[in-house]
């Protein structure tokens, strides 16, 4: 009986052993190059912008290393070598500045910052500086579908957007150029009507406006836990 028992436990074991978990919510992001535009526009700012970027994170549930992340947000503003999105020309290796949401505990920040790693792959490889600040976001329900939205990181970094509408097709073959910077389930195009970071860190700051340069979007990440069942 006693065997039995501990067979059981270890299947048991084995099927905890890559439990998934999840997170999941709103996304937004903004660099300085259009991402919705055509190819004569997007070959005149190629190597010359396209550099910087402000991306944000609202976790609506979910968990990360083990820690609810509900309701937190987190941020980033990076600046890279080269445009990102271009196919002959290395950004990276990039650096960024992270801004994790002030409201969340020692150990939340720690799995933020492990998640926002995870997210940002190697955009967000290189942290040279890490700040905490109230990180808000205003996405009413159904606009990351059609482009409305604002995020906060404190006085760090903002990005608002609008739709894009018909005075925004300046050459008739506009298309989505460039994909976002992070894995997204859904994402639209949108016009920034602010861009803005100023912060230390990357030797730089920005103030852009009215730039078809934008993302929204909803993300559903996961990874892979390893969960111990002891016997004694």
């Amino acid at each position: 009986m006693r065997n039995l028992f501990l067979a059981a436990l270890a299947l048991l074991s084995l099927a905890l052993c890559a439990s998934a978990q999840t997170v999941q919510g709103e996304y937004i992001e903004s660099r300085n190059a259009d991402v919705y535009t055509g190819s004569c526009f997007a070959n005149g700012e190629v190597n010359l912008v396209g550099n910087t970027a402000v991306l944000g994170w609202n976790i609506e549930r979910g968990t990360w290393d083990g820690v609810k992340l509900d309701g937190l947000a987190v941020a980033a503003a990076v600046k890279a070598k080269a445009t990102l999105g271009d196919p002959y020309a290395n950004p990276y290796p990039a650096q960024a500045v992270l801004i994790v949401d002030d409201k969340a505990t020692p150990e939340q920040c720690e799995a933020l910052v492990a998640f926002v790693k995870h997210a940002g792959g190697q955009l967000l490889a290189n942290i040279v500086r890490t700040e905490y600040a109230p990180v808000v976001f205003d996405m009413p329900q159904n606009q990351h579908q059609h482009g409305r939205a604002i995020m906060r990181a404190g006085s760090l970094a903002t990005v608002s957007t609008r739709p894009i509408g018909g005075k925004d097709h300046l050459c008739g073959n506009e298309a989505t150029f460039y994909p976002p910077l992070a894995k997204l389930s859904h994402a639209v195009p949108a016009v920034a009507l602010t861009d803005e970071f100023k912060g230390e860190g990357l030797g730089t700051d920005w103030s852009l406006h009215d730039k078809r340069s934008a993302f929204l979007g909803r993300f559903e990440l996961g990874e892979t836990t390893t969960a111990e069942v002891h016997a004694h």
